[in-house]
């Protein structure tokens, strides 16, 4: 990316990648906040092959599947990368597609794809027969995925493919109203299921008014609206979360967002070296 935004002049440069950073960011906890910032950096840099790709996964994330279909086959046609191919099929059954999602599913299997894509593919293949009507096929689509005929006792719960595929398959077997295998398979699942790790290495959690407050400074630079600039009526560019608190008294304690963003658009741009442990990897 940082090699992309050399050719742009520096200062549309700078906006770009501030906008992306802003994107990365939020995708997680407010993705149509993410989105709004990826659709700025498009506007700036339209035939930058990795900003079409951000558009389209902050697309994905925020659930507007169409415009993420639309935004990662542009990535493919520019960038000659034939990943998000589970994700592309994905999109199809999210917009009522599933047989345009079981051929998309068909051409990826012929190109022999690694372990972790068949996974997302016959995930994707199980949903699309299901969205058809076919359960039992799409329970035969999961158990070969899983070796044929599995119990919980014979498949490997800890590798994380396996257990998204368990996951599934105990999903399936409820709807299928088969409850006394699907509570077995769902136990096993649970059993197995990574808890949610505590925050370590003394970070600290970014109030979502800062969040709010730093996305809105960097969407105010482009001109696109922040919370209490669009009407209620107009839902075109999402608006930012409102606050749910008055900022606290003790701020200094309080991560600022805007300062990691713009550390982060520094090293994107060149200026600064990423961090070592960056380096390492």
């Amino acid at each position: 990316m940082r090699q992309a935004l050399r050719g742009l002049e520096s200062r549309n440069a700078e906006r770009v990648a501030r906008h992306l950073v802003a994107a990365g960011t939020l995708v997680d906890e407010h993705p149509e906040e993410a989105l709004a910032h990826a659709r700025a950096a498009r506007d700036r840099a339209s035939r930058i092959a990795l900003v079409r790709e951000a558009v389209g996964v902050t697309a994905y994330h925020a659930g507007d599947y169409a415009e993420a279909a639309r935004e990662l086959r542009a990535y493919r046609r520019m960038s000659g990368d034939h990943g998000y191919r589970a994700v592309l099929a994905d999109c199809e059954r999210a917009v009522g597609r599933p047989e345009v999602a079981l051929r998309l599913v068909r051409e990826a299997l012929d190109e022999q794809p690694d372990s972790a894509e068949l996974v997302e593919l016959r995930l994707v293949e199980a949903g699309a027969r299901q969205d058809l009507g076919e359960v039992p096929a799409a329970r035969l689509v999961l158990e070969a995925a899983l070796g044929g005929r599995p119990t919980p006792d014979s498949v490997d719960l800890t590798d994380p493919g396996v257990l998204r595929l368990a996951g599934a398959y105990a999903d399936l077997l409820a709807a299928d109203d088969d409850q006394a295998l699907a509570e077995e398979w769902l136990a096993a699942v649970t059993a197995h299921a990574p808890e949610e790790a505590d925050v370590e290495f003394s970070e600290e959690e970014v109030p979502i008014e800062d969040e709010v407050l730093a996305e809105d400074e960097v969407l105010a630079e482009d001109g696109l609206p922040a919370e209490g600039d669009v009407p209620a009526e107009d839902v075109s560019t999402p608006a930012a979360v409102p606050p749910t608190g008055e900022l606290g008294e003790d701020t200094d304690e309080e991560l600022d967002l805007d300062d990691d963003i713009e550390a982060e658009v520094a090293e994107l741009l060149g200026e600064i070296d990423p961090p070592e442990d960056d380096r390492k990897h």
